[in-house]
């Protein structure tokens, strides 16, 4: 049996993935709200080669499809990232949207981008955000999640403060120890920081393999496996539509 049909499976049958089992290693830690997401711990790295060429602003395709984040709410504002898969749709988490009065956008060059709908996922931490202006560009979702020692790279806005590019190695498979996605989670030693959440990781050839989503107390990072999103996308019910909250 595939990952991919393994995660498909843990998706219909409804079976939950434990939580802080006793003997388990550190838990990771949500990147809570705007100042928290998910930034690799290398710091700053060019693309590998096969994510694209570089525009006239020297920009690369990768970086040109990651979006900075922002959810203005009652209490508040959250800052995360997320990756254009269309051109007028974007990928996030979950817990980056939620909650939100108003969410706003903007591009790797500085240019806003007004929001018509956001959806959250049930079984995952996963959103969808859809906008009324065309995004950039966006990548490829791999056909395939990673296997173990496979190198990743993450584009995102750590902190909601400048475009990072780091990179790492999927560690393993492993339950997600926040209870928030069905089916097994990716561990990669690509660190991440609050505002990073969202983010792409890449593999070499600059397709999609997961999406950032938490990081642990020793520095490693928790992504939900593109396997995960695609069978999301494909089910219509796969996602709820997010109503902004009135303050």
């Amino acid at each position: 049996m595939t990952r991919r049909s393994a995660t498909r499976r843990a998706l219909v049958t409804g079976v939950l993935c434990g939580f802080l089992v006793a003997g388990c290693g550190t838990v990771p830690e949500l990147p809570g709200p705007m100042p928290e997401s998910v930034v690799p711990t290398r710091g700053a790295g060019s693309l590998p080669d096969e994510t694209g060429f570089l525009s006239p602003d020297g920009f690369d395709a990768a970086q040109r499809m990651a979006v900075r984040v922002r959810n203005v709410g009652c209490e508040g504002v959250i800052r995360g990232t997320g990756f254009a898969i269309d051109e007028r749709v974007l990928i996030t988490n979950k817990h980056v949207v939620e909650g939100n009065q108003d969410l706003q956008l903007s591009t790797y060059d500085g240019r806003d981008v007004s929001v018509t709908a956001s959806q959250s996922a049930a079984l995952a931490d996963l959103a969808v955000i859809r906008t009324a202006e065309d995004l950039a560009t966006y990548p490829d979702l791999a056909p395939t999640d990673p296997e173990p020692g496979d190198a990743v790279t993450v584009v995102g806005y750590p902190n909601g403060g400048a475009l990072t590019v780091t990179k790492g190695t999927v560690i393993e498979y492993t339950s997600d120890p926040l209870n928030v996605t069905l089916g097994q989670v990716l561990l990669t030693d690509a660190s991440v920081e609050p505002g990073s959440s969202g983010s792409a990781a890449l593999d070499s050839e600059g397709k999609v393999i997961g999406i950032v989503y938490a990081k642990s107390s020793d520095g490693l990072s928790y992504l939900v496996p593109v396997s995960t999103l695609q069978d999301l996308l494909a089910d219509d019910s796969g996602f709820e539509a997010q109503e902004p909250l009135a303050c």
